[in-house]
């Protein structure tokens, strides 16, 4: 199991911490039209918010270009990152919302 300071805490010395602003865009980007996703996403934002830098924004704008059921295939590690969605970032978000309790939720 991942670290959750490697995860969350050990990029924001390399990537600026996200201001306000940047945190409304990123929540607005974020809306999915499936349940499922959302309930990841939700508490991704309320155990990461604080902590989140310009990286996991990338990472996290890569993983919302993917359609919703291809997004939940991967939070549920039904299937990895391919593509223009196998990057460091993405994957490291990705780890975050699969670590941030939106599993507990979903039942596959």
């Amino acid at each position: 199991m991942e670290n959750l300071s490697t995860i969350s805490l050990a990029p924001a010395a390399a990537s600026p911490l996200l201001d306000e602003r940047e945190l409304s865009k990123l929540h607005w980007r974020c809306r999915r039209g499936l349940l499922e996703n959302d309930l990841f996403i939700e508490q991704f934002f309320a155990r990461y918010e604080p902590m989140l830098t310009q990286r996991h924004a990338q990472g996290m704008r890569e993983l919302m270009d993917l359609a919703d059921n291809d997004l939940l295939d991967l939070l549920l590690r039904r299937c990895e990152p391919a593509g223009e969605q196998d990057t460091e970032e993405a994957r490291e978000v990705l780890g975050m919302l699969r670590q941030s309790g939106g599993a507990l939720a979903v039942h596959a």
